[in-house]
């Protein structure tokens, strides 16, 4: 049971960042000029769910042992990343300011880090299943900063 809810809150985050995020796919999204290694929209989603379904499998993994009040410094470290995680879309695709989104997904990285960091402390297995996440969300510091930079009027 446990395991279900988790899933339905990392999902849940991820269609709250959809909210502002598809509407802009054909619309402002496609205007921006991008890097020429920008993968192909169609490859967003799937990554996204997958990685959801992970971060879901590892916060359970630092939650199944003791619960919640065990475990709460990185459950509630993990909220944040998630929650910041939400906000992204919303100021990148929501607000269309790469600027800004590019200064707080530095600060989403870097709680991303501080949450695998504390999940592999308790679990290596959750530790290890926050790793491509973590690798995504490098890719994706560069890929919004390449946007920013070339689309200086966007902001």
């Amino acid at each position: 049971m446990g395991l279900i809810l988790i899933l339905l809150v990392c999902l849940g985050a991820g269609g709250l960042g959809a909210i502002a995020t598809t509407p802009e796919i054909e619309g402002w999204y496609r205007t921006l000029d991008k890097p020429s290694w920008n993968p192909p929209d169609y490859v967003f989603g799937p990554v996204w769910t997958a990685l959801y379904i992970l971060m879901a499998i590892a916060a359970w993994h630092i939650w199944k042992p003791a619960g919640f009040r065990d475990a709460k410094t990185p459950l509630v470290l993990f909220g944040v990343q998630l929650s910041l995680n939400v906000c992204w879309s919303w100021i990148f695709f929501g607000l269309h300011q790469p600027g800004w989104a590019a200064l707080e997904i530095v600060v989403l990285w870097s709680a991303i880090m501080a949450t695998t960091v504390m999940f592999f402390r308790r679990s290596t297995l959750a530790g290890w299943l926050m790793v491509p996440y973590l690798a995504w969300v490098s890719f994706a510091v560069v890929l919004n900063y390449g946007i920013w930079h070339l689309n200086p009027g966007a902001q």
